[in-house]
């Protein structure tokens, strides 16, 4: 199982790089913008937050197939081994497939439908991306559409993977991975609720508060 964070926040990535297992980061425009750092200043220092492993993501701007290309071009050559992030459009599929043939993994992303994101695999890409808020807030079922598309992706797509994104609840993104899916992606509010329990804070404090009370010292 792959977890990445969905941030361009260096500091917060620095901070839950040390606590979680992440397998890297992914971005997109709106998370890039945010940081007001181009991709090119951005990527590494994000790389070196990691402590000079693990996956990123970054997605391309340009709206014709072959714009995009060129775009993943200049996004390989910050980070040798990143994942380009295509949009699932006519021009993103024709993308994907000359990315393939030129051996640049992909990830289709902005995926509304399950059939959308087959026709992404089958293109060639390597992660297939459902939104499962954005859906769930039009009024569809993001965990349907997560278990439909990993269904459809065993039987005619197996080399690709889901890699489930825009989540507002750990809920939404357990259930994805009961799903089965193999990689998620999480804002970094809803990965600190992961490891954020009071619950847990409290019993931790009642363990101190009686150690102490029988021994004086936190000391073993």
């Amino acid at each position: 199982m792959e977890l990445y964070l969905d941030t361009a926040d260096i500091h917060a990535v620095k901070k839950l790089a040390r606590i979680l297992p992440l397998a890297g980061v992914t971005t997109n425009p709106s998370i890039v913008a945010s940081s007001k750092q181009r991709p090119e200043n951005l990527l590494p220092a994000l790389y070196d937050a990691l402590g000079g492993t693990g996956q990123l993501f970054a997605q391309v701007m340009a709206d014709t197939a072959q714009g995009m290309v060129d775009d993943a071009r200049k996004l390989r050559a910050i980070i040798a081994d990143l994942v380009v992030k295509v949009p699932v459009t006519p021009e993103g599929l024709a993308a994907i497939k000359c990315l393939s043939k030129e051996g640049i993994p992909t990830l289709g992303t902005a995926v509304y439908g399950a059939a959308q994101g087959l026709l992404s695999a089958l293109a060639g890409a390597r992660y297939v991306a459902p939104y499962i808020n954005r859906v769930d807030a039009q009024g569809g079922s993001g965990i349907e559409l997560v278990n439909d598309l990993q269904s459809l992706l065993v039987q005619h797509a197996p080399q690709a993977q889901v890699l489930a994104a825009s989540f507002k609840t750990p809920r939404q993104a357990l259930d994805c991975l009961l799903a089965g899916c193999g990689a998620i992606t999480l804002p970094v509010d809803v990965a600190t609720q992961f490891i954020s329990a009071p619950a847990v804070t409290a019993a931790v404090e009642k363990f101190e508060q009686d150690w102490l009370g029988a021994f004086g010292s936190k000391q073993l």
